[in-house]
């Protein structure tokens, strides 16, 4: 089954066809992957300018995890997101990797995002010293812990 795909060109250039797809929001961030090396075409490091052919397997990190796709269609219009799709299918084993580190991801969130207050107050930094120069505990004064006082 051929994709009905509105521009289809015979040579284009993988920057513009990764954008075309929708895996990045602009061209230059395309670009970008693929000058820092991290997109492969057929297990190969690619250029920008390279021009990516049906049936080729293309490699790039999307969001936290990889991504493998073989190209079905060729388009230089970016169009909405039932159109990107029809351009490429991403293999199986790219698929199961994706669920896996969402289920990874939705199991042991990152701990951060637990922190609903952010940074401490000034005045919570001074409730924390106080509640930590105790009567029962040394102060927590720098000069009150460290001294270069001799003891007899």
């Amino acid at each position: 089954m051929k994709p009905s795909v509105s521009d289809t060109h015979d040579k284009i250039r993988l920057d513009k066809w990764l954008w075309a797809a929708r895996f990045f929001k602009t061209r230059s961030l395309a670009g970008d992957e693929i000058d820092k090396g991290r997109v492969r075409v057929n297990g190969q490091v690619a250029k920008a300018s390279r021009e990516p052919k049906v049936g080729d397997e293309i490699t790039f990190q999307a969001g936290h995890s990889p991504r493998t796709v073989v190209v079905r269609a060729l388009s230089a219009v970016r169009g909405g997101a039932p159109q990107a799709a029809l351009l490429y299918e991403e293999t199986a084993a790219s698929l199961l990797a994706r669920s896996q580190a969402a289920e990874r991801h939705r199991l042991a969130p990152e701990p951060a995002h637990a922190i609903a207050q952010g940074r401490p107050t000034k005045r919570d930094r001074r409730q924390l010293q106080d509640l930590r120069s105790s009567p029962d505990r040394p102060p927590a004064d720098w000069n009150a812990r460290w001294s270069a006082a001799l003891d007899d």
